[in-house]
């Protein structure tokens, strides 16, 4: 499919996006998450571009598409993490589902871009 920049992906540039409100929200988390859900959000919101970003130069489609498929994966960790904290009381309701919609987004962009990749090759 693609060998260009990876940065000219528009769900990779949202994914980009979404970790730093991410790293936001979670600077107001509190101070005993440090290494626990904090970190956990983190990792799983920087998995997410930077899978795209290492798909992207793999030598086919399909080894690209495997790589979409972890993206999606750390998509449903984040969106399960945030969940998880706004039930702990570390982000509002009002926040939890803008983080939902965006996350959601990114999931429907990574599966048409999976479909896309393995009808490819």
């Amino acid at each position: 499919m693609m060998k260009a920049s990876y940065q000219k992906l528009i769900v990779w540039q949202k994914a980009v996006d979404l970790v730093v409100e991410i790293y936001k929200v979670t600077t107001g988390f509190p101070s005993e998450e440090k290494f626990g859900l904090m970190a956990q959000m983190r990792r799983s919101a920087v998995s997410i571009p930077s899978n795209i970003a290492e798909g992207s130069q793999r030598r086919t489609d399909k080894a690209f598409a495997q790589f979409i498929a972890v993206s999606k994966g750390s998509c449903a960790e984040l969106e399960t993490q945030t969940i998880i904290s706004c039930r702990l009381n570390y982000i509002e309701e009002i926040k939890k589902k803008e983080l939902i919609e965006k996350i959601n987004e990114l999931m429907r962009m990574l599966s048409s871009l999976y479909k896309k990749l393995q009808t490819t090759d």
